[in-house]
């Protein structure tokens, strides 16, 4: 019936908000073993490569399923529509987490699953957060929000619910069974995207703007040149023999911090009939997406270097119940689920009185407070172990940082883009966390000059630095931003 409701919500939330917690788990499942599995020795049924290197390639996985979001939102806005594309992204997404459940020892089809996945990632991500919001009339704000806030829930609970299913699963060097349930949980949201699909409405049938045949063609000029490219640039380079995993995963991390660089300077140094208030608010918005990088460079460490260490130097047992080190990879979406609702009241009450750079500073001091306490857990380890309720601590501080600066960081980003990038800027927003996760997965590199308990103090004291600046000149950034202050109500 057309009047059947999802929490009062129209029934194509429910479609959505099934197909998005499935894809949630299949990623984070994969993210809470990938690091182990690749650090683990062949013995072990791994890839055999150091810690270091598996943490720069996690980062850069990372780094590269957030760059993608942009390409993928402009085939479903111009070729395909928001429908196909989260259909074709997931089933992509499934072939990915196939390929690496593959029983094999050739690493082939772990290099193929990945891409797959990234590539899936890239059209799935964007485009299905954009049909959860076409779900609802343009003015019908409060329940698009409140819509928004399930669909949400639905991101964490696949975030909580995969690392104790596919770390259990993939205990005892079972990594190819922990890789397949990843690819079933994909299976299980394309099935349900598929049975729901009549009531979505004709949401995101049809592409925005499609491409004049001409476009079409020059598009495809451009996309066979620029594959070809790489290619022929790749197989250069490992002709020379020079071409290593730690040699490419710091090439593309170069290539991904010259992004932005190019892009705020297109921005910034063109006219595109930006006015002076325009400019002044991007220059502002350069210093937030500097800060949103620190933070993501420290957060997203946690499927790799503090996988790690409750691998090596943890006493996995909570309340006495062993626990597989994959399992602390459900800490951080349990306590968003518990903290959510507190913080989104919490920045109500406070209104204006809290401005955008003091929450961006408090995320930044905050990320830095859980690297001093892994400090200190390090340095008690020693070559022993502590208990893990250390890591349980690291992630609840971390996530009063993360729900201090994420969401802000949407908001903000929607408030401060030119009229002229509106449609853009979301996107420029998560090559944040992609310049974040890219650089952090080479930070690795410290390792091997630094103890255990100096390389998280370094760490720690970059974000706290960089938090105490924003404080120190927030004033100025409310300025550029136009974010004045309004006194209290008595």
């Amino acid at each position: 019936m057309n009047d059947r409701t999802f929490f009062g919500h129209p029934w194509g939330l429910a479609t959505l908000f099934g197909t998005e917690m499935w894809e949630r788990f299949s990623w984070y499942g994969l993210r809470a073993i990938l690091a182990t599995f690749m650090a683990a020795s062949p013995a072990h049924h791994g890839l055999g490569l150091s810690q270091e290197t598996s943490q720069a390639v996690v980062g850069v996985y990372g780094a590269l399923i957030y760059l993608v979001a942009l390409p993928g939102g402009w085939i479903a806005d111009r070729v395909l529509g928001a429908r196909r594309s989260v259909f074709w992204g997931g089933f992509v997404i499934m072939l990915g987490h196939i390929s690496m459940a593959i029983p094999v020892t050739s690493a082939f089809f772990v290099w193929l699953g990945l891409l797959l996945i990234i590539t899936g990632t890239g059209l799935l991500k964007p485009n299905i957060s954009v049909m959860v919001g076409r779900l609802y009339p343009e003015e019908d704000d409060g329940r698009r929000d409140a819509g928004f806030s399930l669909f949400y829930l639905g991101i964490n609970l696949g975030g909580f619910l995969a690392p104790l299913v596919v770390g259990w699963l993939a205990a005892g060097d079972r990594w190819h069974l922990g890789f397949g349930a990843a690819a079933v949980g994909m299976a299980l949201g394309l099935t349900q995207y598929v049975l729901g699909r009549r009531s979505l409405r004709g949401v995101g049938e049809r592409p925005g703007l499609p491409l004049t045949p001409s476009e079409r063609r020059r598009a495809v000029r451009y996309v066979t040149l620029g594959a070809l490219a790489t290619a022929l640039t790749l197989a250069a380079w490992a002709a020379s023999g020079t071409l290593t995993i730690d040699r490419f995963t710091l090439a593309i991390t170069l290539v991904i911090l010259v992004v932005p660089v190019l892009y705020f300077g297109y921005i910034l140094l063109g006219s595109h009939d930006l006015t002076e208030d325009e400019r002044i608010r991007m220059k502002a918005y350069v210093w937030l997406f500097a800060a949103a990088s620190v933070f993501w460079m420290i957060f997203d460490l946690a499927p790799s270097k503090l996988l790690f260490f409750a691998q090596d130097h943890t006493d996995l047992s909570l309340f006495g119940v062993p626990i597989q080190p994959a399992t602390t990879q459900s800490f951080n979406p349990l306590f968003i689920m518990i903290f959510v609702p507190v913080f989104a009241t919490l920045w109500v009450k406070l209104g204006t009185r809290v401005s955008t750079p003091q929450k961006f500073g408090f995320a930044l001091v905050m990320v830095g407070l859980s690297f001093v306490v892994m400090a200190v857990a390090a340095q008690l380890a020693g070559a022993g172990r502590v208990s893990v309720w250390w890591l349980v601590l690291v992630y609840l501080i971390q996530v009063f940082g993360e729900l201090s600066l994420s969401p802000v960081g949407l908001s903000v980003t929607t408030k401060l883009a030119p009229e002229a990038f509106k449609g853009q800027m979301l996107g420029i927003w998560f090559i944040a966390v992609s310049v974040g996760d890219a650089v952090g997965g080479q930070t690795g590199r410290l390792s091997r000059v630094l103890s255990e308990p100096a390389y998280y103090l370094v760490l720690a004291a970059i974000a706290i630095a960089a938090g105490l600046a924003l404080f120190m000149f927030t004033r100025t950034l409310r300025v550029m931003m136009a974010e004045h202050h309004e006194p209290a109500m008595r």
